[in-house]
């Protein structure tokens, strides 16, 4: 597998439709991207196979004092997927976390408000679901939004990610009924490093492609955007 390096997430969006074409034009498939540095992938594919485009929600727990470093996530409806040995790993305790988790909630909360308002909850009963992001690093934030996906009882659940390293990959494969990813490299620091451009994507970016993937499909959107 070539180690890639993607003009922005966009062209990473771009690239994976070209992977995803079985998807094409399929009233039963949608995109679930993760906001928010996902929805402009997720956007690209949507567009490119002519399909439905929704966001699912999850959040990271990261380390007290060391925010940068994944502890766990958690997503909609009480799903948390912590890191194997936490708590108790690096002195994390379960106090340590149910503290990042609470805050974690509501963010979580006040992006679904953000991003989805007063649309129905997400239905993925019998449909294909394609799981979104500009890439993953050590996975945790991604286990969480399989679980949620999972839950919703989704006919067949894809993951398709730009980059990701090698065990990671290994990982998620075994939880996704079919993973397309377009880099593992071996020597990975960061999802950002295989980007030209990785400028920070905001909360009004991701309500305009919502927004604008929505009108397109002739579904209504979300109050507020």
């Amino acid at each position: 597998m070539t180690d890639w390096h993607f003009k922005d997430r966009a062209q990473a969006g771009r690239l994976l439709a070209d992977r995803l074409g079985a998807y094409a034009g399929r009233a039963d498939a949608l995109v679930l991207a993760l906001p928010r540095g996902g929805v402009p992938v997720g956007a690209e594919i949507a567009r490119a196979l002519g399909i439905d485009l929704d966001v699912l929600v999850v959040r990271k727990l990261g380390m007290p004092r060391h925010e940068e470093f994944a502890i766990g996530a958690i997503g909609s409806g009480g799903v948390r997927v912590l890191q194997p040995g936490v708590p108790g790993a690096m002195g994390v305790t379960a106090q340590d976390i149910d503290a990042v988790a609470a805050r974690e909630l509501a963010e979580l909360e006040r992006r679904e408000r953000a991003y989805r308002g007063g649309r129905a909850p997400l239905a993925l009963a019998g449909r294909s679901a394609i799981l979104v992001d500009d890439g993953v690093a050590t996975g945790a934030t991604m286990l969480a939004a399989i679980e949620v996906a999972r839950r919703l009882g989704p006919r067949e659940l894809v993951l398709a990610i730009p980059v990701a390293p090698p065990d990671t990959v290994a990982a998620l494969a075994a939880r996704v009924d079919r993973l397309v990813c377009l880099s593992s490299p071996a020597r990975f620091r960061s999802v950002g490093q295989w980007y030209d451009s990785f400028d920070q994507t905001g909360d009004a970016q991701v309500q305009d492609l919502l927004a604008a993937a929505w009108r397109a499909r002739g579904s209504p959107a979300a109050p507020g955007t």
